[in-house]
């Protein structure tokens, strides 16, 4: 029998939160707030799962993480659509192991692109979550999922993110969770869906893919909740 444990979960967008809540909201469940922002608290099997709608943005994510770590959850997950980067094409799921945030800058006193001085600034899924998750999905290219506080929709900036940090997608929230869940040494995960390819067509794109419910890779997070076994993550 599994252990009973709490997961979080973290959805930015309230589109791609909707089916979520739908499936939620067929079983038992409680609602309430967390900084303010709706959460959902249900049972799959023995494991409790805490979902916040975080809204949109690194601090949005990063303060949804905080919060559920401190309301006792073990382990983070994250769904939502990216804009695909290189070879990640529009409809791809994509489990990324690594993250940064591409919008830091302190180059301009003499660092690298995204360098946090004295700190490390490259975070990492959990590797036995990813594990999981290919079990699921399949077999995971080992990508770098890329973090900013505005929507990529040029295929110059895209080039950009490719050349200087060997980005295979972007988003605007995966390396805040990420950095949280490092730094309080919780096991994080994020499963997304390319919703367009972060060039001049993305704006459209990423509308169609956000209006369409099996766009989102929730039942892939469902899936993983049932597989995962507290004892054999820690």
């Amino acid at each position: 029998m599994k252990n009973n444990f709490k997961i979080g979960v973290i959805v930015a967008d309230i589109d791609e939160f909707a089916p979520f809540e739908e499936y939620i909201k067929k079983n038992s469940f409680a609602e309430g707030l967390l900084f303010g922002r709706k959460t959902l608290t249900f049972s799959i099997d023995n494991t409790t799962v805490l979902a916040v709608n975080c809204g949109i943005g690194k601090v949005n994510a990063a303060v949804a993480a905080a919060g559920l770590i401190d309301s006792g959850c073990n382990i983070i997950l994250n769904y939502g659509l990216s804009g695909g980067i290189g070879d990640n094409r529009r409809g791809s799921v994509i489990v990324p192991q690594k993250f940064l945030e591409h919008d830091f800058d302190l180059t301009g006193i003499g660092y690298k692109p995204c360098e946090k001085p004295l700190q490390n600034y490259i975070y990492e899924s959990d590797k036995k979550l990813n594990a999981l998750i290919e079990s699921i999905v399949g077999k995971c290219e080992n990508s770098l999922a890329v973090t900013g506080d505005h929507f990529v929709c040029s295929a110059k900036e895209s080039s950009f993110l490719e050349t200087t940090f060997g980005a295979s997608s972007c988003d605007m929230e995966t390396a805040a969770i990420a950095y949280t869940c490092n730094a309080a040494n919780v096991p994080f995960a994020a499963i997304r869906r390319v919703s367009d390819n972060a060039d001049e067509s993305a704006v459209g794109n990423y509308r169609e893919m956000n209006s369409m419910e099996k766009a989102m890779p929730f039942e892939i997070v469902i899936e993983l909740i049932k597989k995962i076994n507290i004892s054999d993550i820690f």
